[in-house]
């Protein structure tokens, strides 16, 4: 989803944590939050749909008898260390889902996030949103997809502690999720998009 600037009814005012969530669990509108603001997410493109059904229905298959499961952008995250809450596209989510105080809401322990981007919201994935995700404890794995084109970023955790980018853009590649020792070929990525029927047409 894209994420919009803070709404003008929502600009005069800072919202608490507490009345941020009371809102959220009436909203028929997912929100985001962060210190006291709360910004409105957008409906999303018909090809970033079809990418993130594309990729949560690999993980799925993937992960079928696995302790790490697929979550869609109906989870929302929570950053205990920022107060950062958030709805990304996919999150892998490896063993017991553990939220704030056990609310079921809230989630803290996301192994992998995923994002598809948009125009809009693209420098705010890749810049501020990361510098987000990274105060996440669990967190090892940050996968930014785009849409429209064939690109895909790829950040993973090594062992001291610092954030490596792999970028794939050949339709042949394989997106490698070492935490979870998954392969998703680019082919079931953009199954069924404009990049494919790009690249069938060329042929």
């Amino acid at each position: 989803m894209e994420v919009n600037e803070a709404e003008l009814n929502y600009s005069k005012k800072k919202y608490t944590v507490e009345e941020y969530r009371e809102m959220e669990s009436t909203s028929e509108v997912k929100h985001e939050y962060y210190q006291g603001e709360i910004f409105a997410m957008a409906g999303a493109t018909v090809p970033h749909n079809f990418v993130k059904k594309n990729i949560i229905s690999a993980l799925d298959q993937k992960l079928n008898d696995s302790p790490c499961q697929p979550h869609n952008g109906d989870t929302r995250i929570y950053i205990k260390k920022n107060g950062m809450h958030m709805y990304p596209d996919v999150t892998v989510i490896c063993g017991e889902v553990q939220t704030d105080n056990n609310d079921k809401f809230n989630v803290l322990n996301p192994t992998i996030i995923l994002e598809v981007l948009s125009p809009s919201t693209e420098g705010y994935d890749k810049g501020l949103k990361f510098s987000f995700y990274r105060e996440i404890p669990t967190l090892r794995e940050y996968i930014l997809v785009e849409p429209e084109s064939l690109r895909i970023e790829a950040f993973h955790l090594n062992g001291d502690g610092f954030w490596g980018l792999k970028v794939y853009k050949d339709i042949d590649d394989t997106l490698e999720l070492t935490s979870i020792s998954v392969s998703l070929p680019l082919k079931e990525i953009y199954k069924r998009t404009e990049v494919t029927d790009q690249l069938d047409n060329k042929k």
